[in-house]
């Protein structure tokens, strides 16, 4: 049986396959030594080893794999750390505070038949399909193929291990002071994920670091890959349904809600209610603007992708700072916020970035500034979204389609009668700007960059205007012949 070819599940900003069929230790093996050679050499300077970090989560397949990555990366002369069991913003954190190159072996909010890898460079820089991805797939492909003009390595790499968890957890609880605040119940739902063992770290009593005035009400924190009880993926609605209740039945102030390698953080206000991700981005960018003007910064720029809300860019610019739009996907947003010298970006996938953090998403980093926004304040959680839900928004949508380019186009061709501006930054946005009675709406389609799906995002000014729209886009989208 011939192996797939890298190219079908090396993506736009990272690795996500089928194990073993796609993704198994030789697969892994060849992409660590083309990391290596592609990142961690040409990084390390003038007669210093070359160094990598990984770390991995807690599917069933990723320490095998992990190890094989580091073997093909230590047989090309680098030397690996491993941290072991992480969530992927531990491991930007190992690869920021050691300004080493690494890689996060997780297939994030995917089920239990995939794995993956997240790469970075030297300070958790993205690596994506511009930026070296492409040619760390191709190496790896030529040396899965025996194909490769490779010198052997001057000596061989060593491998080692070392716990960063205790470090990683007081770095993120030094960046917002959470110890002023009133007492708060706080349900979580680590999905059997990572969240399960990083969250008692930050938010609990751990070593050195103070009791914070939180009641934490665990939900599915046994690390299991086989998520026993739900996937791991809180965009998805149903994923919610046990947080929600959960939240309702304890009394609890908020729900919080993390994804499988817990770089991505969902909230649930005090009635059960899901919190829209572009309301979180808002929120927390006024935090991070009024922090800037404090410390005598008054203009920032603040990145958001093409779906979130058009709410992000008006509050952002309400606050006098500057609004950066970029495509969707961790490798695209990092490389601008780094460009602008971003101090915070997000993403409405709940993927959330700050600079202090290296310009990494951090899903933890995320909740402690909701907790600290909520508990500086007499109000629910309800009362202090209310101001950051203007629109009606559909949420995405997926479909699967035989030809997402003709399916796009034929949405095109149907708004070009509405009066739209369109761009193409990522797939295709059509934007109706309204006035005079006429309801402002915009929609976004894109293929997806991790799944053989067309997604759809519609917003606007009310929801009659919102659902004319998005059933008029899927009519086409999903109509025959599709």
């Amino acid at each position: 049986m011939s192996r797939p070819p890298l190219r079908d599940f090396v993506k736009a900003y990272d690795v996500r396959g089928l194990v073993p069929e796609q993704l198994d230790a030789a697969v892994a093996r060849a992409l660590g030594a083309a990391f290596a050679e592609v990142i961690a050499v040409p990084e390390a300077a003038p007669g210093v080893v070359p160094q990598v970090v990984i770390g991995h989560d807690m599917r069933a397949s990723s320490p095998s794999l992990s190890r094989a990555f580091a073997e093909g990366a230590a047989g090309r002369g680098v030397d690996v750390v491993e941290i072991g069991l992480a969530s992927t913003d531990g491991l930007y954190y190992a690869s920021g505070a050691l300004d080493r190159p690494g890689a996060m072996f997780t297939a994030s909010h995917n089920p239990a038949a995939y794995n993956g890898i997240k790469l970075s460079r030297a300070g958790a820089r993205p690596v994506g399909q511009d930026s070296g991805l492409a040619a760390i797939r191709d190496l790896a492909q030529a040396i899965l193929d025996g194909a490769a003009d490779l010198a052997p390595a001057p000596r061989a790499g060593a491998i080692g291990g070392r716990d960063v968890l205790g470090a990683y957890a007081a770095f993120v609880r030094s960046l917002v002071d959470l110890t002023a605040i009133r007492p708060l119940t706080v349900v979580v739902d680590a999905g059997n994920g990572m969240g399960g063992h990083t969250v008692p770290a930050v938010l609990g009593p751990g070593a050195g670091l103070p009791a914070l005035p939180l009641t934490i009400v665990p939900l599915y924190f046994e690390l299991d890959g086989t998520f026993p009880n739900h996937e791991a993926n809180p965009l998805d609605p149903a994923n919610l349904v046990d947080l929600q209740r959960a939240v309702v039945a304890h009394g609890a102030d908020l729900g919080l809600a993390f994804d499988g390698d817990a770089d991505r953080c969902f909230v649930v206000d005090e009635r059960g209610e899901a919190v829209s991700p572009s309301a979180i981005t808002a929120l927390i960018a006024r935090r991070a603007i009024a922090k800037e003007r404090a410390a005598g910064r008054p203009r920032p720029s603040i990145v958001h992708n093409v779906i979130t809300s058009a709410q992000v860019p008006e509050v952002i610019a309400a606050e006098g700072a500057t609004p950066v739009r970029t495509r969707v996907g961790h490798s695209f947003i990092k490389a601008e916020m780094a460009a602008h010298d971003a101090v915070f970006g997000g993403e409405h996938s709940a993927h959330y970035y700050f600079r202090e953090f290296w310009f990494a998403d951090t899903g933890m980093l995320a909740a402690l500034h909701v907790l600290a926004a909520l508990g500086e304040q007499p109000d629910p959680l309800s009362a202090l979204m209310a101001g950051y839900h203007r629109y009606a928004a559909s949420g995405e949508i997926n479909s699967a389609v035989a030809d997402a380019g003709a399916a796009t186009e034929a949405v095109r061709a149907w708004a070009s009668g509405e009066g739209v501006e369109e761009d193409r930054l990522d797939g295709l946005t059509l934007t109706h700007a309204g006035g005079q009675g006429d309801p402002m709406w915009w929609l976004n389609l894109r293929a997806s960059n991790t799944e053989p799906l067309l997604r759809l995002n519609v917003e606007a000014a009310d929801a009659a205007t919102m659902e004319r729209v998005r059933d008029a886009a899927l009519a086409i989208v999903r109509g025959p012949g599709r």
